[in-house]
């Protein structure tokens, strides 16, 4: 029963909060883990007087230590009563507890005041070790350090609207006296209402876009199922057509071939005729032949009576006879219907082609011209709070020039450390044009995600070396464009020093050119924006870049 009223908080070490570890007990009573007493009293080593951490007792000369075996014996007792922290060891994702030793357990809350962050455990020897006085705690972040004012130390709970940057009170008493300043969480209240306005109405375009897509979809879907049916009747009714001129053919056909029968049998009677009556002819002829060389005149007289009437034709000498017989009516009727045919299906194909309608989805018309251009032109301005130190802005931080002194531009986590670069403030939304001047060795030109890295060294921080950001590389030897550390050479000439730029953040297009009396295009990119871009700039040794004011 006694082991059961055991508490853990009376055998964790003062020093590092967790169950004692190799304990050990000093003069005064109290005991400590054996490396953290051990390193605690090194470090006032050359003195030679040692404190007890927890009652400030000192000791001359430095106390041996040795094991307390008693208390080794409970401390390890106690630690089979720990097991309810064994389900919530960290994950990759999970913010670990900065007092536990070996396997890390996922913290529940951190400290701002100690600048740790706990587990369940440790949170309550925490609790327990500060009940005098209340520490501020928050949910686990791995951002601790960066919640704190570098100069003072403070928690950064304080906006000032002027600098566009957090400080912590004491700030507002140093460099940001008379600065119009605000509690962050007034500030924030303020941003996220308007953010949730705009979320409101994103939604609603959305929605909007939606039913839009829906409404085309399903034109679409009829369009295709009517086209469908348009084309299996047709097929039918051009079938049936052809069926009729088939049997119109045939019936031509006929009426020519009954036509030629006739006349053929026509002429065939009177060629029956006209060959008889020749025969006929033929035998008279012979037979006045022998009576012309009759020399006995009674026969001559008796045959002349005979042979002198002339034979009568059967034959009508009317008819006429041709070479070849005629079927230009025919001919000429089969030659209209084919030309009444053709002028009927061409009238009516191109009236019923009129009345067709069409589905289309025109993009957008980019604009020609630097007027066009300057319709969507917008005023940018540097960041001083992303800006690199080897950079110094002027032109009302419009203008930033390289340079090897050191700026003295406040800590910011929004601050580049390593690459020489710098971001905008203003977003870019819908169609936006912007024009760049530059001179020097070498410049990169630039649109990025907000949520590209800043404080490396690597490809995760270069604009146009990484997926968060898209850069046009000049320089008086050549030019490239990036993304995502593909470059391509660009062929432009040397000549030009204002570059304008162009998005249309919908249609997913990114365009640079070459700014003088004509816009002349030197690299246009067709992709996908997910977020809202920013300009920025990269800067190289004796270089200069300055965003340019609208000049009309």
């Amino acid at each position: 029963m006694a082991e059961a009223r055991i508490s853990q908080d009376q055998f964790s070490c003062p020093v590092c909060l967790d169950l004692l570890k190799d304990p050990v007990t000093i003069p005064c009573g109290h005991s400590y883990c054996m490396s953290c007493i051990t390193d605690c009293w090194n470090q006032v080593d050359q003195t030679g007087v040692y404190r007890c951490p927890q009652c400030r007792q000192t000791f001359t000369p430095r106390p041996t230590l040795c094991k307390n075996v008693i208390v080794a014996e409970v401390v390890e007792k106690l630690k089979d009563r720990k097991p309810q922290a064994a389900h919530c060891h960290a994950g990759p994702e999970d913010v670990e507890c900065d007092v536990c030793t070996g396997r890390k357990y996922k913290a529940v809350k951190s400290c701002l005041d100690c600048l740790n962050s706990y587990c369940q455990y440790h949170l309550e020897q925490h609790d327990n070790l500060f009940k005098c006085r209340t520490h501020n705690l928050m949910d686990p972040t791995r951002r601790l350090h960066e919640m704190l004012c570098p100069q003072h130390k403070k928690q950064l709970d304080i906006y000032c609207r002027t600098d566009h940057q957090f400080i912590c009170y004491l700030c507002i008493m140093d460099n940001h006296k008379n600065h119009d300043v605000v509690a962050t969480v007034a500030e924030r209240t303020g941003k996220q209402k308007f953010l949730e306005e705009t979320q409101m109405k994103l939604r609603q375009n959305i929605q909007e876009r939606v039913k839009e897509l829906q409404v085309l979809r399903e034109a679409v879907k009829t369009h295709k199922c009517s086209a469908k049916t348009a084309v299996k009747e047709s097929e039918m009714l051009f079938t049936e057509l052809i069926r009729s001129i088939e049997r119109c053919r045939s019936k031509v056909k006929q009426l020519i071939r009954d036509r030629e029968k006739a006349a053929v049998s026509r002429a065939e009677d009177v060629l029956k005729q006209l060959e008889k009556e020749i025969d006929d002819l033929k035998s008279r002829d012979v037979e006045l032949e022998q009576v012309l060389h009759t020399k006995d005149d009674i026969d001559f007289l008796q045959s002349f009576k005979c042979l002198s009437a002339a034979p009568q034709s059967t034959v009508s000498h009317s008819i006429t006879v041709s070479s070849s017989l005629s079927f230009d009516d025919v001919r000429h009727f089969v030659s209209e219907l084919k030309e009444k045919l053709e002028d009927y299906c061409g009238e009516e194909m191109e009236r019923k082609s009129d009345k067709v309608r069409y589905v289309t989805v025109t993009p957008p018309n980019e604009p020609k011209t630097r007027k066009d251009f300057l319709q969507y032109f917008r005023q940018f301005t540097l960041d001083s709070n992303t800006v690199h130190k080897q950079l110094r802005l002027s032109d009302g931080n419009r203008a930033a020039t390289y340079t090897h002194i050191l700026q003295q531009y406040p800590d910011h986590p929004d601050r580049y450390y390593s690459w020489r670069q710098v971001l905008c403030r203003e977003r870019v939304c819908g169609r936006c044009y912007w024009e760049v001047k530059w001179s020097g060795k070498c410049l990169y030109i630039s649109v990025s995600y907000k949520r590209i890295s800043r404080k490396g060294c690597g490809n995760e921080c270069g604009f146009g070396f990484n997926d968060q950001s898209w850069s046009l590389f000049c320089s008086s030897s050549g030019h490239r464009f990036g993304h995502n550390d593909s470059w391509t050479d660009v062929p432009v000439p040397s000549s030009y020093c204002r570059i304008g730029v162009y998005v249309d953040h919908s249609a997913g297009t990114l365009s640079f050119y070459n700014v003088s009396d004509t816009m002349t295009l030197i690299h246009k990119v067709q992709t996908t924006f997910y977020q809202p871009l920013y300009p920025g700039f990269y800067v190289n040794v004796s270089s200069l870049v300055k965003v340019c004011k609208l000049i009309k």
